[in-house]
Order: structure tokens, then sequence, then C-alpha cells
């Protein structure tokens, strides 16, 4: 769901050098062709404008609105900073799996934005071209990104590796969040939806819905299975707690991998159905009651569920949430060592990081930005616009989110209690269901290999749903071929 103009003298660049003055590095002379920037992304995961004036967003450092779509606003912006043209050629995606597949059939494109576990095997397959040295300058104010990443993020970002080097050398994060489950409070008790053993639940049964993709469902299919050991007081006081859910919400080992299936089977069983898109509709109209849901699209859930009338809650699973991250990586193949298309694939990056864009984009689609714009304050003006307490009302919480935007007074928000459950959970989850948040690990071919024929058997084909009776009529047929084929031997 998207620098000044050149120096042509050379006699202010040596000035600039001399004095130690910071002047931006321009990827060409004005004049040159324009650059084609080929941008692959999520399907409806960038704002496209034409907001109604209603939907301005009135902060108090001053109004945001969407006039017109992210991409011609960056292409006015790159040339009107950098002098030179650019031209964004924008496609999309509905999976990682299509992402990859896509990449595989040969579609060439200079940046995309996939998740961190496909992130991570482009890494492994070393077909990234790394961020440049500059992009991370906190020096250089058009570096958004740089100046503007979430203190957390930035930790998670470079602490995570892949063959010894961390995510932050290769990917710049767009949006994050984490995993749960949509419900219907008035008929699922919170109890019940705050685990993943709801989704085998026989007291909802044909009315949950979980993801049919195999890396999410193994996700939650393991937090099930393993939803007494996640829980116990010994493994949540573990010194290595963190280390160690990582370690166990990622497990191929084949005995995990067996059991996984044949839960997942018994999910199927129970389940309204396996979905990627239709899930928020059918919470929506109540053609289902619970949901597997990443944390943005249900927001939107909710948000669409109170414009008809229906008040629908948010929780995280008590044993562990996958917390996720989109990000933007470029490829070799599309960027290559063009210095210009590279210099605009990161000055992308960086428009769409400007705290106003950010905005923008997470009001647009309902995500939650990796921003937290550092000294500027429109993205926690935004969070205190959308969900801070009246005046008036009563019945408030205090929502420390000083992880997310750094300590201080400042990022404590007054909020209605309710939305302790609901739309503030799903955009800025509390630090303490953060606590038990894992990220899905990038799995080596043999892993991928291992699960993808789990979610065949799955999906496809259960050989212990076969009636006795047909096993019956498989052996009779088989005798009988095997008969002929005795019999025409002997006839020769």
């Amino acid at each position: 769901m998207r620098i000044k103009s050149c120096l042509l003298k050379i006699g202010p660049l040596w000035l600039g050098l001399f004095l130690g003055i910071a002047l931006p590095v321009l990827p060409a002379k004005a004049g040159q062709d324009e650059i084609v920037l080929r941008v692959c992304n999520w399907e409806e995961y960038i704002d496209l404008g034409d907001w109604d004036e209603e939907e301005t967003i009135d902060l108090d450092s001053g109004d945001i609105l969407g006039e017109n779509s992210m991409i011609e606003d960056f292409e006015v912006w790159y040339e009107e900073t950098y002098g030179r043209e650019v031209r964004v050629e924008y496609s999309t995606f509905g999976t990682n799996e299509d992402l990859y597949n896509m990449l595989t059939l040969g579609d060439v494109y200079d940046i995309v934005c996939p998740s961190e576990y496909m992130i991570m095997k482009l890494m492994a397959e070393q077909e990234l071209v790394p961020l440049s040295e500059e992009f991370y300058d906190t020096d250089i104010e058009e570096n958004y990104y740089s100046r503007g990443l979430s203190p957390y993020i930035r930790e998670i970002f470079e602490r995570s590796k892949i063959q010894g080097e961390s995510w932050s050398k290769y990917m710049a994060g767009y949006m994050w969040g984490l995993t749960g489950i949509v419900y219907n409070p008035e008929l699922v008790s919170k109890e019940d939806a705050a685990t993943w053993k709801i989704l085998n639940n026989p007291a909802y049964y044909r009315q949950v819905t979980l993801k049919d993709n195999v890396r999410d469902s193994y996700f939650a299919a393991v937090g099930a299975l393993k939803s007494k050991l996640l829980t116990s007081s010994a493994f949540l006081n573990d010194p290595e707690y963190e280390k160690h859910l990582e370690e166990e919400m990622n497990d191929t080992s084949p005995e995990t991998i067996a059991a996984v299936q044949e839960y997942l089977q018994q999910v199927k069983d129970n389940a309204y159905s396996f979905e990627t898109d239709s899930g928020k509709a059918d919470m929506i109209t109540g053609k289902v009651l619970a949901n597997y849901q990443w944390s943005g699209d249900a927001c939107y859930t909710l948000d669409q569920a109170e414009e008809d009338g229906v008040e629908l809650c948010f929780a995280i699973p008590e044993e562990a949430t996958n917390i996720y991250f989109d990000g933007w990586v470029m490829l070799k193949r599309g960027i290559g060592e063009d210095a210009g298309k590279k210099h605009a694939a990161e000055a992308f990056i960086n428009f769409l990081s400007r705290p106003d864009n950010a905005v923008r984009n997470m009001y647009y689609i309902g995500y939650t930005s990796v921003i937290s714009g550092g000294e500027d304050s429109r993205i926690f003006e935004y969070v205190d616009w959308n969900y801070g307490a009246e005046e008036d009302e009563e019945d408030v919480s205090e929502y420390d989110l000083s992880y997310f935007f750094g300590e201080g007074e400042d990022a404590v928000l007054t909020v209605p209690t309710e939305q302790l459950n609901r739309q503030l959970l799903c955009q800025y989850p509390s630090d303490e269901v953060i606590a038990r948040s894992s990220i899905m690990i990038y799995f080596d071919e043999e892993q991928t290999e291992a699960i993808n024929k789990m979610w065949i058997g799955v999906r496809c084909f259960n050989l212990k749903k076969v009636p006795v009776w047909v096993w019956g009529m498989m052996v009779v047929l088989l005798a009988a071929v095997a008969a002929v084929s005795i019999r025409r031997r002997c006839n020769k």
C-alpha cells in the first residue's frame, strides 16, 4: 500500500570542505536524464492522497493533509531538493512469498519492502545492496530516517544479525507491529482471545480464522502447543527469557513440525477459513467471532466495525506474539552500481520517514511507522490526537510509551481505559506486551523445505482424514492392477 540544486562551481565546494561544512553529495548535475526508480511495495501500503478537507489532521505543530499521492509528492520534492528529475514506477505484491517468486521469475526492482524474515533470506542470499554511510549521518538535514528512527526499533535492527551482519546495514524500517486476535467481546471472553489455543477451541467452531501463509500459522501453532511452557513461572523468570523465547517460537525440530501439522489440521477442521485479507470483513459482518490478525489490519477492522456500531477488541496471546517489521531494501539486480538510483532510493526512504509523511502513511493505511520523530514532536502529537482522553473524561489510564519515543514525561499519554484493549494497543502496544514478543527468524533451505512440506499436508491433503473404506478401495484397485499385469506377462 509511497538537496538542493547541483553545485556547478568548484569554488563553493572547496570553501565548504575548508570550513568543515557538510555539503550534500549530489547524484548528478542538473539536466541529466531522469532517474527511473522501480519500487515494489505491499498492496494498499502507502498514502495515495486525495483526502477530503474534513480529514485534516490538526496538530499543535500544524495541519497535515494528503492532497497528492506520496509518490507524486516525492518526485516533486526530489527535484526541488536535489536538482534532478526522478520518476517512480510503482508496483505491489500480496505476500512475501509472492514477492520472492516475482524476483525469482526475473522481475527487476530497485527497492522493495518485504517483512523481516524475507529480508533475512535476501541478505543470506546476498541479493541486497548495503545502505550508504551518508544515509546514517544525522548531521544531514534530509536524513529523516536516521534522525527520527525510534530508539527501540534502532536497537532491534542493530542487534539482529544474519551471517554476522546487522539488519541495519541493509534494511531501513517502514512499518512494524504485533500479531494477535481481533475478537467480539460480547461473544468471546478476553481470556479465550488472549491465547493461541482459541484457534482450535471447539467453543468457537467455524467462528475463527487464521492466516493463509505458513510462517504466521506456524508461529501461532507453536505458541498453542508450547503454551504450558511459555506461560510457566520458570520460563518467564529465566534470565535469558528473550533468547529462549525466540528459540522456542522458531523451533523446527522434526517433532515440533509433526506436532504443528497435527495441530493445524485440527485448526483447519475448527476454523471458518484460512485467509489473507477477508478476515477483516468477516469480523465486521459478524461471520466470525475471532480473527488472527496483524496489528495494522486489526486497527483497520476495529475502526470499520466502529463505524457500523460494532465494538471489537484486540488481544495479544499470553504465550508470545510475533513482532514483525516491513522494511525497505535495495536489490543488486536493480540498483547495481548505479549511484543515481541508490541516491534516489535512499532519498525515497528519507522522504517517507519525514514525520509529516510518516503520519500521512499511518493515517492512510492503519499501520505504525518505525519513526518516532526524534526532536520533531508530530508523531507523538498524532498519537495523542488519535487516542488522548478528553479533559472531562473520567475513566482514564496513564499509558507510558517511553520505550518507543524515549524517556521523559512527554512520552506518557492519558487515554480512555477502553483503549487499552482497542486501537491504541494495536498501534502502540505497551512495554508489558512487547516483553513477550519474538521475531520470526530466517529459515535455511532445509528448514523451509520441511515446513513447506508440512504446510502442503495441512492445506492440501491430510492422509489421517482419509476414510477406511477409501483405503480399502485403493487396496482392491492396486490388487486388480497387479493381477492384470501378472496375467499379461503370463500370456506373453
